[in-house]
């Protein structure tokens, strides 16, 4: 049975408001002023560890006190307007109260890191990019979740061995939330909040979840759950 969810975060269970993209304007001043910016400079944004201002001193962009200002500015409001979607915390707090443990996966940088732990306050699993130093769809990142909640993925086919537990993820990047955690044996799941696809809203997932387990004496998780 399906003992554990994990849900990625933007996109998911999580969107911003106000877009002001202040890495991305970080990145575009560091241009501006001929630093020699690797190719994967994104890729370390989203994985060190590092606050704003540690991230420009640590790629050598020279900002002005004002122009430090004036993108921190562009920072906070991007924080302050992200958001939940309203049917994700009711479909966390719904799995939760059958027993299904929940986790949170997802690139992001370091200042958003404490706003999504502070909008899923009974949610204790996460793994974050910047945290680990490595981003979706590496492996890594997958294996920390289900350590962090106690759980095992497995390559088995989920219809084969319909008695052990087992953890799925959902999201709205085919390449991270679904085809990445099949690598290791967890069965992903596409969200398409346009209604365009299988899954269209979290709490038709997590009441597909719930069917699923209670399924489980003679039945195939894949009879409520579609493919992947």
């Amino acid at each position: 049975m399906i003992s554990a969810v994990v849900f990625d975060a933007f996109g998911t269970i999580v969107r911003i408001g106000q877009r002001t993209n202040p890495y991305s304007a970080l990145l575009r001043e560091g241009r501006r002023q001929g630093v020699a910016l690797a190719s994967d400079s994104t890729h370390f944004v989203m994985t060190a560890n590092l606050s704003f201002d540690q991230v420009a001193d640590h790629l050598q962009i020279e900002l002005s006190s004002s122009k430090r200002a004036e993108m921190k500015d562009a920072l906070g409001k991007e924080l302050a307007s992200i958001e939940r979607y309203p049917d994700a915390l009711e479909a966390i707090d719904l799995l939760q109260e059958v027993g299904v443990v929940i986790g949170i996966c997802s690139n992001l940088a370091q200042p958003y890191g404490p706003v999504i732990r502070k909008a899923f306050p009974h949610v204790q699993c996460h793994a974050f990019s910047y945290e680990l130093g490595v981003m979706k769809p590496a492996p890594r990142i997958y294996l920390s979740i289900c350590r962090e909640m106690g759980v095992e993925a497995s390559h088995a086919e989920l219809e084969r061995v319909p008695e052990k537990d087992r953890v799925v993820m959902i999201g709205d990047s085919r390449k991270c939330d679904r085809n990445g955690p099949r690598a290791v044996g967890i069965k992903g799941y596409h969200l398409d909040r346009s209604g365009m696809g299988q899954i269209s809203d979290l709490m038709q997932f997590a009441n597909l979840v719930i069917e699923s387990k209670r399924a489980l004496c003679g039945s195939s998780i894949q009879s409520t759950l579609p493919p992947s």
